[in-house]
């Protein structure tokens, strides 16, 4: 079975039909009426813009508050002022602040809809990237239809979180990134999209320039249903928010016409549009490295190095050519040390037996149960456990902290999907593929949606 067949399923019966309406047996994108920014109302698109959720640090978060105030990071991530009486508000508070504000952004004219529903053609380009994709209402099913494939595990508080979040703002407030591979049909659609003049256009903070196209035309929502018909997709980056969207149809399976059935995605056919696949590093807050290397005993060959830090990573990449498990530890003074060739021993004792060897073998396994669990006994809270896309900032964050940081080397996207294929998850933050969509471009309101 080749790769582009691990992304497909047998075709559903019958006709494509009504191409908004249409059930199928793989993937089914529907359109919507976007939220989105109106440009005379905001000091610009780019000004409103922000990465998604889980990757805004505090600093970052800051300098987009500030940036515009009407930036997508105070949807996203509501934090209003404490109340009279001084006390921090709790979740909830801060759920019905971001509903209230979405709320008022609408009827400021800040934010208004789409005269008609669309599939949206999303595009970003910046010196040696190009990715273009789908975004539409996604059909939510579970886990057990092999439609929608996770790669990582997820933790109850970021769900819990999103859940709260959605459920009060009757919105989806960024999309999910979702691979799959078609027979060009949908591919088609898009490249005819972008000969056109977008809707919108714009170039933030990090250089990447963002297009946006909507297809409402009636036989290209056919050619985009019949295509997506017999994929199935892999989640690249939201799986938190597609728990979520699972949770809330269930919660609300009881209504008859259920826009919970939805959730905003974006489609990317990596066939024609590779991702990028990096790694997510940890810093161990409250572990310094002395005592880490000193609880590694015999179990580990531990090889000191000198910086700067892209030489490190160059000899964690090439101690990872040879296939075995390899970390580089830093607390941020300029030291370095590689830690790889485990003891077999070490490795039978701790790694769980009944997953397939290759999600043995991997380094966020071997970190997470003989690391983390055996050797260190660190707990997986944010106390003790921060997790981090960038390995300077890493860095920076050990020395800050008086920790350790835990660098990592990027896992090949074939092994993803290989486990994906078989319902064997990774533990969460194994991997970070990109280019991750900006949030803020579009939004989804429910109370739009007529399915």
């Amino acid at each position: 079975m080749t790769n582009k067949d691990h992304h497909r399923l047998d075709p559903p019966s019958g006709g494509p039909g009504d191409p908004g309406r249409v059930a199928t047996a793989g993937l089914s994108l529907f359109p919507f009426r976007a939220l989105r920014y109106h440009p005379d109302r905001v000091s610009s698109l780019a000004a409103v813009t922000s990465p998604p959720y889980d990757v805004v640090d505090p600093l970052r978060r800051l300098g987009l508050e500030t940036a515009d105030p009407h930036n997508i990071v105070r949807l996203i991530l509501p934090r209003p002022d404490p109340d009279d009486s001084g006390r921090r508000p709790d979740r909830d508070t801060r759920y019905r602040h971001a509903a209230r504000l979405l709320a008022r952004w609408r009827r400021e004219g800040v934010l208004t809809a789409d005269p008609v529903p669309a599939v949206y053609v999303y595009e970003q380009r910046a010196d040696g990237l190009l990715q273009r994709g789908l975004i539409g209402a996604l059909a939510v099913s579970g886990r057990e239809s092999g439609v929608v494939l996770p790669h990582e595990d997820v933790m109850p508080q970021p769900v819990a979180d999103r859940v709260g979040l959605m459920r009060t703002t009757r919105a989806n407030l960024e999309p999910l990134l979702l691979t799959y591979r078609g027979n060009g049909g949908a591919a088609e659609v898009v490249e005819r999209a972008v000969q056109g003049e977008p809707l919108l256009a714009l170039t933030t903070s990090d250089g990447v320039r963002h297009r946006l196209w909507a297809v409402s035309d009636r036989a290209e929502l056919a050619a985009v249903t019949r295509d997506l018909a017999t994929c199935r997709a892999l989640i690249a980056d939201g799986h938190h928010r597609w728990e979520m969207y699972v949770r809330l149809q269930r919660e609300h399976r009881h209504l008859p016409r259920n826009p919970w059935d939805h959730g905003l995605a974006l489609l990317v056919d990596t066939a024609r549009y590779p991702l990028r696949v990096e790694a997510v590093h940890r810093v161990l807050h409250r572990l310094p490295l002395p005592p880490a290397l000193a609880a590694l005993g015999d179990g580990w060959r531990v090889k000191e190095l000198p910086g700067p830090l892209d030489d490190a990573l160059k000899a964690l990449a090439e101690a990872k050519q040879d296939g075995g498990n390899a970390f580089l530890l830093t607390d941020g003074g300029g030291e370095y040390r590689l830690l790889s060739e485990p003891d077999e021993a070490l490795l039978a004792a701790t790694v769980p037996t009944d997953r397939p060897e290759e999600w043995r073998r991997l380094d966020a396994t071997v970190l997470h149960t003989v690391l983390l669990d055996h050797t260190w006994r660190v707990p997986d809270g944010p106390d003790d456990i921060g997790y981090l896309h960038n390995a300077a900032a890493a860095e920076r964050e050990a020395a800050r902290s008086g920790g350790t940081a835990v660098l990592l080397h990027p896992v090949e996207e074939s092994v993803v999907r290989r486990l994906a294929e078989q319902a064997v998850t990774m533990p969460r933050k194994s991997t970070s593929f990109g280019p991750k969509p900006a949030t803020g471009l579009l939004l989804r309101s429910l109370d739009l949606d007529d399915y």
